[in-house]
């Protein structure tokens, strides 16, 4: 079935407040552009004229992260960089919008009833209409996607702007609002722009200790920022914020990561979020740390953070024990269940692993790509003799081996393990080998300990303190003494 986005009629409206007459070096664009265009999908019979006024405006955004998420993905699938991937989604503002316009569209009966898609209702209606999509502009895919709503190879529309000479391109037109809505925010907040009439929650920031430097380059990612109001938004939020502990120094770092909790509500997102990551245990003692790590973590929707909870008790995890995890990887919650977590927990359990305790002790490790960084490490170890039950063992017995690079880190340390007097299976008993500092911790002991012909194992030369460490080696040495008749 053929299903993509036909343009059916695109109706341009120029409200000028000026006639003034405007030269050939001059560009002049209107007081305001209305572009109204109606989509629609043939074969389906969608209607996307659909008002959005009813989604509530948290909800909306909410939406708009899970389609960035679902494009992001799909855009990797086809062989995009994460950096070109990225490129595209902040290009495709236009596009996501209509992904998430489609969305109310297929499932309007649920909206109406105010019932929130899941997870993964969101992705069944994403993928096989991303799918179509690309089978029906194949290697213009991501050009349709940047320049909606004008898919590639339709033809060039010249719209007249306010002079016979002046002319706009449509294909233009989604990357010139994007741009002018950009250029505006900016100018909110230039360096022309005396203090005093700065936007009054800009001062507030800069009162509050953060940079204007900083404050320009939020708004150069998300523009909607400069137009926040101080009391209906950035304050309440930081003032939230400060109440949960967060040191005021950190407030500059969470509102870069994340300037959208400025747009949510308080009362009707950001503290009922809270309180339901509380109740499954959350550190409610440790929020300034999670959010610091991690501030999108409140943006996030319910269904979203039930399919993850979900996960995590389906893996085995007890109530308490997805509190810590939450509490210590918060951004575990980012993961997509079906496309990163669960197919990491497999591999991991072809390998032997108990999924449960490696997600306790490291569930930073479940968002490494299978195939560009698990495989690897385990195709390493397997050449060097090592067993696939050895595999197991040494990542039950320690859980972030699996996050180390390769070429930075196993490698190197690995080519010196051989130099060591230790046999290979010392690394089964103790893979925390890997985890200390190669120059500053394990040639410093071992060539000490060489140098003296003390016979120490390999847990005892890297775990213990300077001040035990010193006391074993004195002791083995004096131990080789009484054995010498010294």
């Amino acid at each position: 079935m053929r299903a993509f986005c036909a343009i059916r009629s695109v109706e341009f409206y120029f409200l000028p407040k000026r006639t003034s007459p405007v030269t050939r070096t001059q560009v002049f664009f209107p007081a305001k552009l209305v572009l109204r265009a109606k989509f629609e999908i043939p074969e389906s019979g969608i209607d996307e004229s659909l008002s959005l006024k009813a989604v509530p405006p948290t909800l909306l955004t909410a939406e708009k992260e899970e389609a960035k998420a679902v494009l992001t993905l799909f855009l990797k699938k086809q062989g995009l960089s994460n950096a070109a991937a990225s490129r595209t989604i902040n290009k495709s503002d236009f596009f996501v919008d209509h992904l998430v316009s489609r969305l109310h569209s297929v499932h309007k009966s649920r909206y109406l009833v105010g019932r929130e898609l899941t997870t993964l209702e969101i992705r069944d209606a994403f993928s096989p209409y991303l799918e179509a999509l690309l089978e029906e502009h194949g290697n213009t895919f991501v050009n349709m996607v940047e320049s909606f709503p004008n898919p590639p190879g339709k033809g060039r529309s010249a719209l007249q702007v306010s002079s016979p000479n002046s002319t706009l391109d449509f294909e233009k037109l989604p990357d010139l609002a994007v741009d002018t809505r950009k250029l505006r925010a900016m100018a909110r907040v230039s360096g022309t722009v005396p203090a005093e009439k700065l936007p009054q929650h800009v001062i507030y920031l800069i009162e509050l200790g953060m940079e204007l430097e900083k404050i320009q380059g939020i708004i150069r990612r998300f523009p909607a920022f400069a137009y926040y109001s101080l009391e209906g938004k950035v304050k309440p939020v930081v003032e939230f914020l400060l109440d949960l502990g967060v040191p005021k120094a950190d407030i500059p770092t969470i509102l870069v990561k994340r300037p959208q909790l400025c747009g949510i509500s308080l009362s009707e997102n950001l503290i009922p979020t809270m309180k339901f990551l509380e109740s499954l245990g959350l550190d409610k003692k440790k929020w300034a740390k999670v959010l610091y790590r991690f501030p999108a973590l409140l943006t996030y929707s319910r269904a979203k953070l039930k399919s993850t909870v979900d996960f995590l008790y389906g893996m085995g995890l007890s109530e308490e024990s997805i509190g810590k995890v939450l509490t210590r990887c918060p951004n575990i919650i980012s993961y997509s269940v079906e496309d990163k977590l669960q197919p990491t927990a497999e591999y991991f359990l072809s390998l032997g692993v108990d999924v449960s305790l490696l997600l306790q002790r490291s569930p930073q490790t479940f968002g490494l790509s299978i195939e560009a960084n698990l495989k690897p490490l385990t195709k390493f170890f397997l050449e060097r003799g090592y067993s696939v039950e050895d595999l197991g063992t040494m990542i039950q017995r320690y859980g972030a081996l699996y996050t180390f690079s390769l070429a930075d880190n196993l490698i190197p340390k690995w080519e010196y393990f051989l130099s060591m007097d230790y046999p290979q299976s010392e690394l089964v008993k103790f893979p925390q080998y890997f985890g200390y500092s190669l120059e500053d911790r394990i040639k410093p002991r071992y060539a000490l300990v060489r140098q003296l012909g003390v016979r120490l194992l390999l847990n005892q030369v890297l775990s213990l303190s300077d001040h035990d460490f010193d006391k074993a080696v004195k002791k083995k040495l004096k131990k080789m003494g009484d054995g010498n008749g010294v």
